[in-house]
């Protein structure tokens, strides 16, 4: 079983004084990327947050919002003075240096803005806190949940692809004789052409002919291009779960051996096959970045 780097989840719930949610986002990213985006109350949480979702998660460029809607009729409202202060002091001195001197436009800017104001419902006992770490992990469930039925379609995508790959290489095999003959046979009459006959001594150019063939030989590659397919196909089978990055190395591999089944070809047929495989490889390499 493969997943998939992309991923929605939401979950929410109902507390005492407000309604919480908690949303993710996943994309594909080579390392942890992780962006929350967490309301005043719960800003002590984050660490913990950080830690559960590096673990459940692994990978991927993911965003975590955190939205708490008052729900009570008898809430009181503060409005943190020294904070606008603050802000304001800073975006007139910024507005100053940039040459914009609408200061009557700072303060609903500022007012949007965190912690500005704030409402007594904000403050959360051990109760809300433990129900919000609940429907985190819910939120997480919901995300790993939508990665496991993204990556369930790429895999059979990528089963599809190298079964394409391996029918392919089975195809090269009814050309590789007359290949052979063809470019023998070019070679002997590109020299008769422009050397007396007489002159030519048989075994050399046997022995020669011999060796420059044997340079192009295949075999070994089509072997290796198996093995890499079916290595490819034993590691989707393998149960853990992350595994995207191995199935890039295998990728390459496979990249390798038909790139030099190509080079050595000089079959007009064989290399129609090869850009065949080639095709069908891009295909898988461009959704193995999306795989965690």
């Amino acid at each position: 079983m493969i997943r998939s780097m992309t991923g929605y989840g939401k979950a929410e719930i109902e507390l005492a004084k407000a309604k919480l949610t908690v949303e993710m986002k996943s994309l594909n990213s080579k390392q942890l990327d992780l962006n929350i985006r967490l309301p005043y109350a719960f800003n002590d949480q984050e660490l913990g947050l950080r830690s559960l979702i590096s673990k459940k998660l692994q990978r991927g460029k993911i965003s975590v919002f955190v939205n708490i809607e008052n729900t009570s009729t008898d809430s009181k409202i503060q409005i943190n003075t020294d904070l606008i202060k603050e802000y304001y002091k800073k975006l007139s001195d910024l507005a100053k240096d940039l040459g914009n001197n609408h200061d009557e436009e700072l303060l609903p800017t500022i007012m949007n803005m965190p912690n500005v104001i704030k409402s007594e419902n904000e403050e959360f006992d051990k109760e809300d806190l433990l129900k919000f770490n609940n429907t985190v992990e819910q939120a997480i469930d919901k995300i790993d949940e939508f990665r496991v039925q993204e990556g369930a379609v790429l895999e059979q995508d990528f089963r599809t692809r190298i079964s394409n790959i391996e029918e392919l290489l089975s195809q090269v095999d009814k050309f590789e004789s007359s290949r052979i003959e063809k470019i023998k046979d070019k070679i002997e009459q590109a020299l008769n052409n422009q050397i007396n006959d007489s002159k030519i001594d048989k075994n050399r150019l046997e022995q020669e002919l011999i060796f420059y063939i044997e340079k192009l030989d295949i075999t070994e590659e089509k072997v290796r291009l198996s093995q890499h397919c079916t290595y490819f196909i034993e590691t989707l089978d393998n149960k853990s779960i992350s595994k995207g990055k191995k199935l890039g190395f295998i990728l390459q591999e496979i990249g390798r051996e038909i790139n030099t089944i190509g080079s050595k070809s000089n079959d007009s047929n064989m290399q129609k096959i090869v850009v065949q495989m080639k095709d069908e490889l891009e295909k898988i390499k461009e959704q193995s970045l999306n795989i965690l």
